[in-house]
């Protein structure tokens, strides 16, 4: 095993923290998240952060932190003494190593020189800007709020601010998107010499804004169109540099996300605030999604759990292999990653060369299959 992918299973034993911001200026068509739209609703924010700073008391002592990350919904939608607070509260109950990833989800408009430097002086060392595209039409398909001058100087503006890594968000395949308008979109994103790119095929959520307009006869995102933007990404990023370590991520060496490659790694996470999802000790918990039912139980003292699951067994290994397989690396096998090779379903996917085995590891040979692959493991059964 070469030692980049030692590194890539050893991120396994460090931890990490999710803290949930759900506010939103407004939501997006696709947007199925737990979110709370400030258009629609009168927002306390000074009272959310209370509330979950209440929250993370009520959490049992644990390691010092690896990574932390405030997602959302939109982190950004607070200012920077409100983020202080939040990473004060973590340090002063777990801990939070030296080299730590502290990154922030940040809408383009929110994101002024003044706000990025006043963020890393509190102890963000990472941004990820929800830009999405550099197209007018496609950010206004999107129901985003910036323009394609605003994101290319909120990059700037991360750079300036002394942020240590900056990576870029886009949505790719919306009906209004020609492969000419990603194509320059891409150009631009590269251009801008970010850090990271994320970029993720639109998806028609059911409940959202965007689902029901597909289920009333207008157009949604085209399978081939989809992987045709898809690989050409993967082409141009390569060329520039990025190394590819996951299905939907590229990023330049050493600027590759701590925070994923430990959820990614079947690693354990902590995580507050509404309808966040956290893994810790085989237990698997998730808060409730209403924010006044949240606002309720933690002014109760009681945690805002909506469920817990614990996971042992098949179902905790299954889990690994379902997480790990996203990583262009693969996962190890293990016990029933070999096993599933070994059956009928397993071996046809190696003879129609879309899984192999790497070295006592699963890898799926094309990226864009990693979701299909991952159904057939999660769909069998050790022993059959």
């Amino acid at each position: 095993m070469s030692s980049r992918v030692a590194a890539v299973d050893a991120v396994a034993e460090q931890r990490a923290a999710y803290v949930h911001i759900p506010f939103c200026r407004r939501r997006c068509p696709y947007c199925d998240f737990a979110v709370v739209d400030m258009s629609t609703a009168e927002i306390d924010i000074a009272g959310y952060v209370a509330a979950v700073q209440a929250e993370m008391a009520m959490e049992p002592l644990w390691q010092p932190l690896h990574a932390i990350n405030l997602g959302g919904g939109t982190p950004s939608a607070l200012d920077p003494g409100q983020v202080g607070s939040l990473l004060d509260t973590l340090h002063g109950r777990f801990g939070v190593t030296d080299d730590a990833e502290v990154s922030i989800e940040a809408n383009p408009e929110d994101w002024t020189l003044d706000y990025a430097a006043a963020l890393r002086a509190v102890g963000v060392n990472r941004v990820s800007l929800g830009i999405q595209s550099f197209s007018h039409s496609v950010l206004r398909y999107l129901g985003r709020l910036h323009t394609p001058k605003q994101g290319r100087a909120a990059i700037a503006a991360g750079r300036q601010g002394g942020i240590d890594s900056i990576n870029l968000d886009l949505i790719f395949g919306s009906p209004e998107e020609s492969f000419d308008s990603w194509r320059r979109t891409v150009i631009a994103a590269l251009a801008a010499e970010p850090d990271h790119i994320s970029i993720y095929a639109l998806t028609v959520e059911r409940g959202t804004a965007l689902s029901r307009s597909v289920q009333a006869g207008a157009a949604g995102p085209d399978n081939d169109d989809l992987a045709d933007k898809y690989e050409y990404f993967a082409t141009k990023a390569a060329a520039e540099g990025f190394v590819h370590y996951e299905v939907s991520n590229w990023a330049q060496p050493g600027h590759e996300c701590r925070y994923n490659q430990i959820t990614w790694a079947h690693g354990e996470y902590i995580a507050f605030g509404v309808g966040a999802h956290g893994y810790r000790s085989g237990l698997r918990t998730r808060n409730v999604r209403r924010l006044d039912r949240y606002l309720e139980a933690v002014t109760a003292g009681t945690r805002p759990l909506a469920g817990t699951e614990r996971l042992g067994g098949w179902e905790r290994e299954r889990e690994r292999l379902f997480v790990g397989l996203r990583r262009i690396s693969g996962v190890a096998a293990g016990d029933l990653g070999g096993e599933f090779l070994r059956s009928p379903d397993g071996r046809r996917l190696v003879d129609a060369g879309v899984l192999r085995s790497d070295d006592g590891r699963l890898v799926v040979a094309d990226p864009l299959l990693t979701d299909a692959v991952a159904r057939e493991l999660l769909a069998f059964t050790p022993g059959t």
